[in-house]
Parts: structure tokens; sequence; C-alpha cells
């Protein structure tokens, strides 16, 4: 059984990011997909995983508004803000495979990883 979940720290503030919009796209082909949209907890994680079940193979995207999240938190963003959407394109090969992809931000950086 596999799974893809995620989470969202703002490590600008030390918390977790809550409110977070994020969209999940699948490339098929080239050709982009929306697959599912939800928005981060107070834990800043989503309350469910992104996937289940057998994980179709392939080339994804995790879409993260962060800038709208900084603006919400009154951080004084330029304009246009240097970060707006965080973008992390990452490939699924494993069906049975457990996918962690946590977004750590700042209103200037971002990193991530595969987590477990």
């Amino acid at each position: 059984m596999g799974r893809l979940s995620t989470h969202v720290l703002d490590t600008h503030s030390g918390r977790p990011a809550d409110g977070v919009a994020i969209d999940l796209v699948a490339f098929d082909g080239g050709a982009e997909r929306a697959v599912k949209s939800v928005r981060t907890n107070a834990d800043g994680r989503t309350d469910e995983p992104l996937l289940t079940g057998a994980l179709p193979c392939g080339v994804y995207e995790l879409r993260f508004h962060i800038g709208d999240y900084f603006r919400r938190r009154g951080v004084a963003l330029a304009q246009p803000a240097f970060l707006d959407v965080a973008v992390v394109r990452f490939g699924l090969a494993e069906t049975d495979g457990h996918y962690h992809v946590p977004l750590l931000a700042t209103p200037w950086s971002y990193s991530t990883y595969r987590g477990s």
C-alpha cells in the first residue's frame, strides 16, 4: 500500500505553517493534470495523505502557495514577492512506496527532502 504525504514548516518563525494551499499536479505525456488541492492544518500537515493505495508511477509537482501564507502572517514582502509559489517536482517510482515530501520555507528560501 503506497502513500504520498507532506507537511510545511515555517522556518522564518519556527512553527508549523497552517492554512497553506497546496496543489498536486501529475504530468501525463507532458500534459498537466490536476490531482488534488488541499490546505495544511494547525500542525502544518494535510488531514489525510495526498495519495494512497497503488501509487501511479510518474512525475508530479507539489505547488505550495507560501506567498499567500506569509502575507496572511503579516510578513512584509516585496511586490512582487521573491517566492510566491514553491514548486517541488519529483518522481514516484514505487507503487507501494511511502513518499513524504515536506517543505521548509521562509519568504526567501525553501528546501525539501524525501522523508519517511
